[in-house]
Protein backbone atom coordinates (compact mmCIF):
# COMPACT_ATOMS: atom_id res chain seq x y z
CA UNK A 1 0.00 0.00 0.00
CA UNK A 2 2.80 2.40 0.90
CA UNK A 3 4.57 1.53 -2.36
CA UNK A 4 1.39 2.35 -4.28
CA UNK A 5 1.06 5.67 -2.45
CA UNK A 6 4.66 6.58 -3.20
CA UNK A 7 4.22 5.50 -6.82
CA UNK A 8 1.17 7.73 -7.34
CA UNK A 9 2.87 10.63 -5.58
CA UNK A 10 5.98 10.22 -7.70
CA UNK A 11 4.03 9.96 -10.96
CA UNK A 12 1.87 12.95 -10.08
CA UNK A 13 4.95 15.00 -9.15
CA UNK A 14 6.77 14.03 -12.35
CA UNK A 15 3.74 14.85 -14.50
CA UNK A 16 3.32 18.24 -12.79
CA UNK A 17 7.00 19.17 -13.11
CA UNK A 18 7.13 18.14 -16.77
CA UNK A 19 3.97 20.05 -17.62
CA UNK A 20 5.07 23.25 -15.90
CA UNK A 21 8.56 22.98 -17.44
CA UNK A 22 7.17 22.53 -20.95
CA UNK A 23 4.71 25.37 -20.39
CA UNK A 24 7.51 27.67 -19.20
CA UNK A 25 9.69 26.74 -22.18
CA UNK A 26 6.87 27.44 -24.65
CA UNK A 27 6.09 30.83 -23.15
CA UNK A 28 9.59 32.20 -22.71
CA UNK A 29 10.97 30.84 -25.98
CA UNK A 30 8.03 32.38 -27.83
CA UNK A 31 8.43 35.64 -25.88
CA UNK A 32 12.15 35.70 -26.63
CA UNK A 33 12.96 37.18 -23.24
CA UNK A 34 13.22 36.25 -19.59
CA UNK A 35 12.21 39.82 -18.69
CA UNK A 36 8.60 38.95 -19.53
CA UNK A 37 7.09 39.78 -16.13
CA UNK A 38 3.60 38.89 -17.31
CA UNK A 39 4.91 35.42 -18.16
CA UNK A 40 6.47 34.95 -14.72
CA UNK A 41 3.30 36.07 -12.96
CA UNK A 42 1.23 33.79 -15.16
CA UNK A 43 3.52 30.83 -14.50
CA UNK A 44 3.44 31.40 -10.74
CA UNK A 45 -0.37 31.59 -10.80
CA UNK A 46 -1.01 28.74 -13.25
CA UNK A 47 1.67 26.42 -11.88
CA UNK A 48 0.74 27.20 -8.28
CA UNK A 49 -2.84 26.09 -8.81
CA UNK A 50 -1.73 22.87 -10.49
CA UNK A 51 0.67 22.04 -7.66
CA UNK A 52 -1.90 22.90 -4.97
CA UNK A 53 -4.75 20.89 -6.50
CA UNK A 54 -2.47 17.93 -7.18
CA UNK A 55 -1.31 17.95 -3.55
CA UNK A 56 -4.89 18.23 -2.30
CA UNK A 57 -6.20 15.26 -4.26
CA UNK A 58 -3.09 13.22 -3.56
CA UNK A 59 -4.11 13.50 0.09
CA UNK A 60 -7.92 13.40 -0.11
CA UNK A 61 -8.95 11.63 -3.34
CA UNK A 62 -6.19 9.47 -4.74
CA UNK A 63 -8.54 7.56 -7.04
CA UNK A 64 -9.57 10.77 -8.79
CA UNK A 65 -5.95 11.87 -9.16
CA UNK A 66 -5.05 8.48 -10.62
CA UNK A 67 -7.80 8.83 -13.22
CA UNK A 68 -6.80 12.37 -14.14
CA UNK A 69 -3.18 11.41 -14.81
CA UNK A 70 -4.49 9.76 -17.97
CA UNK A 71 -5.20 12.73 -20.18
CA UNK A 72 -5.01 13.79 -23.83
CA UNK A 73 -6.09 12.31 -27.18
CA UNK A 74 -4.21 9.04 -26.66
CA UNK A 75 -6.05 8.39 -23.38
CA UNK A 76 -9.50 8.68 -24.98
CA UNK A 77 -11.30 5.52 -26.02
CA UNK A 78 -13.79 7.03 -28.46
CA UNK A 79 -12.45 8.08 -31.90
CA UNK A 80 -14.55 11.26 -31.85
CA UNK A 81 -13.09 12.29 -28.49
CA UNK A 82 -9.56 11.59 -29.74
CA UNK A 83 -10.13 14.05 -32.58
CA UNK A 84 -11.80 16.62 -30.33
CA UNK A 85 -9.04 16.46 -27.74
CA UNK A 86 -6.37 16.74 -30.43
CA UNK A 87 -8.08 19.88 -31.69
CA UNK A 88 -8.41 21.26 -28.15
CA UNK A 89 -4.75 20.57 -27.44
CA UNK A 90 -3.65 22.42 -30.57
CA UNK A 91 -5.87 25.40 -29.71
CA UNK A 92 -4.52 25.55 -26.16
CA UNK A 93 -0.91 25.46 -27.36
CA UNK A 94 -1.72 28.21 -29.86
CA UNK A 95 -3.26 30.22 -27.03
CA UNK A 96 -0.06 30.05 -24.96
CA UNK A 97 2.41 30.59 -27.80
CA UNK A 98 0.35 33.22 -29.62
CA UNK A 99 0.00 35.30 -26.46
CA UNK A 100 3.75 35.12 -25.80
CA UNK A 101 4.54 36.02 -29.42
CA UNK A 102 2.33 39.07 -28.91
CA UNK A 103 4.77 40.21 -26.21
CA UNK A 104 7.80 39.62 -28.45
CA UNK A 105 6.45 41.63 -31.36
CA UNK A 106 4.50 44.20 -29.38
CA UNK A 107 1.15 43.69 -31.07
CA UNK A 108 -0.85 44.57 -27.94
CA UNK A 109 -0.49 47.23 -25.27
CA UNK A 110 -2.22 45.64 -22.29
CA UNK A 111 -2.10 47.73 -19.09
CA UNK A 112 -1.03 46.12 -15.85
CA UNK A 113 -4.55 46.22 -14.27
CA UNK A 114 -5.87 44.10 -17.18
CA UNK A 115 -3.00 41.64 -16.71
CA UNK A 116 -3.92 41.39 -13.01
CA UNK A 117 -7.58 40.93 -13.99
CA UNK A 118 -6.55 38.10 -16.30
CA UNK A 119 -4.79 36.40 -13.40
CA UNK A 120 -7.92 36.81 -11.27
CA UNK A 121 -9.99 35.17 -14.02
CA UNK A 122 -7.49 32.31 -14.18
CA UNK A 123 -7.65 31.84 -10.42
CA UNK A 124 -11.47 31.87 -10.54
CA UNK A 125 -11.44 29.26 -13.31
CA UNK A 126 -9.02 27.03 -11.42
CA UNK A 127 -11.04 27.38 -8.24
CA UNK A 128 -14.22 26.43 -10.11
CA UNK A 129 -12.47 23.34 -11.50
CA UNK A 130 -11.25 22.46 -8.01
CA UNK A 131 -14.78 22.70 -6.57
CA UNK A 132 -16.11 20.44 -9.33
CA UNK A 133 -13.39 17.84 -8.77
CA UNK A 134 -13.91 17.93 -5.00
CA UNK A 135 -17.63 17.37 -5.47
CA UNK A 136 -17.48 14.81 -8.26
CA UNK A 137 -14.99 11.97 -7.83
CA UNK A 138 -16.14 10.58 -11.19
CA UNK A 139 -14.79 13.61 -13.09
CA UNK A 140 -12.27 11.71 -15.18
CA UNK A 141 -10.03 13.51 -17.67
CA UNK A 142 -11.43 11.18 -20.36
CA UNK A 143 -14.97 10.41 -21.48
CA UNK A 144 -15.81 7.10 -19.81
CA UNK A 145 -18.46 5.56 -17.56
CA UNK A 146 -17.22 3.75 -14.46
CA UNK A 147 -19.07 0.75 -13.11
CA UNK A 148 -19.88 2.49 -9.80
CA UNK A 149 -20.58 5.89 -11.34
CA UNK A 150 -23.69 7.84 -10.39
CA UNK A 151 -25.22 11.14 -11.43
CA UNK A 152 -24.08 14.18 -9.45
CA UNK A 153 -26.87 16.77 -9.42
CA UNK A 154 -26.14 19.02 -6.43
CA UNK A 155 -23.83 21.99 -5.94
CA UNK A 156 -22.52 23.45 -9.19
CA UNK A 157 -24.18 20.59 -11.06
CA UNK A 158 -27.56 22.03 -10.09
CA UNK A 159 -26.69 25.21 -12.04
CA UNK A 160 -25.26 23.77 -15.27
CA UNK A 161 -24.66 20.23 -16.45
CA UNK A 162 -20.99 20.82 -17.22
CA UNK A 163 -19.56 23.16 -14.55
CA UNK A 164 -16.01 21.95 -15.21
CA UNK A 165 -16.17 23.23 -18.79
CA UNK A 166 -17.79 26.48 -17.66
CA UNK A 167 -14.90 27.03 -15.24
CA UNK A 168 -12.40 26.08 -17.95
CA UNK A 169 -13.89 28.72 -20.26
CA UNK A 170 -13.27 31.40 -17.61
CA UNK A 171 -9.74 30.08 -17.21
CA UNK A 172 -9.11 30.20 -20.97
CA UNK A 173 -10.29 33.82 -21.21
CA UNK A 174 -7.91 34.75 -18.40
CA UNK A 175 -4.84 33.18 -20.06
CA UNK A 176 -4.16 35.70 -22.87
CA UNK A 177 -5.02 38.67 -20.66
CA UNK A 178 -2.68 37.45 -17.92
CA UNK A 179 0.05 37.08 -20.57
CA UNK A 180 -0.54 40.67 -21.70
CA UNK A 181 -2.18 39.85 -25.02
CA UNK A 182 -5.39 40.98 -26.66
CA UNK A 183 -4.63 39.08 -29.85
CA UNK A 184 -4.55 35.84 -27.87
CA UNK A 185 -8.30 36.28 -27.34
CA UNK A 186 -8.74 35.19 -30.96
CA UNK A 187 -8.15 31.62 -29.74
CA UNK A 188 -11.15 31.79 -27.40
CA UNK A 189 -13.88 31.11 -30.05
CA UNK A 190 -12.20 27.90 -31.27
CA UNK A 191 -11.53 26.92 -27.63
CA UNK A 192 -15.23 27.44 -26.89
CA UNK A 193 -16.15 25.40 -29.98
CA UNK A 194 -13.89 22.58 -28.78
CA UNK A 195 -15.51 22.57 -25.35
CA UNK A 196 -18.98 22.49 -26.91
CA UNK A 197 -18.03 19.61 -29.23
CA UNK A 198 -16.62 17.64 -26.30
CA UNK A 199 -19.59 18.13 -23.99
CA UNK A 200 -22.16 17.34 -26.70
CA UNK A 201 -20.40 14.07 -27.53
CA UNK A 202 -19.95 13.32 -23.83
CA UNK A 203 -23.66 13.84 -23.19
CA UNK A 204 -24.54 11.24 -25.81
CA UNK A 205 -22.51 8.65 -23.91
CA UNK A 206 -23.81 9.72 -20.50
CA UNK A 207 -27.43 9.66 -21.64
CA UNK A 208 -27.00 6.23 -23.18
CA UNK A 209 -24.87 4.54 -20.51
CA UNK A 210 -25.34 6.33 -17.16
CA UNK A 211 -28.63 5.53 -15.37
CA UNK A 212 -30.47 8.68 -14.29
CA UNK A 213 -28.62 11.06 -16.59
CA UNK A 214 -31.57 11.56 -18.97
CA UNK A 215 -33.72 12.60 -16.02
CA UNK A 216 -30.94 14.91 -14.81
CA UNK A 217 -30.89 16.58 -18.24
CA UNK A 218 -34.59 17.32 -17.95
CA UNK A 219 -34.09 18.78 -14.48
CA UNK A 220 -31.03 20.94 -15.28
CA UNK A 221 -31.65 22.54 -18.66
CA UNK A 222 -28.48 24.59 -19.12
CA UNK A 223 -25.36 22.84 -20.33
CA UNK A 224 -22.64 25.46 -19.98
CA UNK A 225 -23.88 29.04 -19.59
CA UNK A 226 -26.55 29.64 -16.91
CA UNK A 227 -29.71 31.06 -18.45
CA UNK A 228 -28.28 30.99 -21.97
CA UNK A 229 -27.38 27.44 -23.08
Amino acid sequence: MEDQKRSLGRRATEATVKFVAVLAAMIFIAAGSLSYWQGWLFLFNFGGWIVATTAYFLKYDRALLEQRLHVGPAAEREPAQKRIQLFNGIVLIALFIGSALDYRFGWSAVPAPIVIFGNVLMAAGFYGCFLVLRQNSFASATVEIRRDQRVISSGLYSVVRHPMYAAALVLFIGIPLSLGSYWGLLAIPPAFAGLVARLLDEEKHLTRDLPGYAEYRRKVRDRLLPGLW
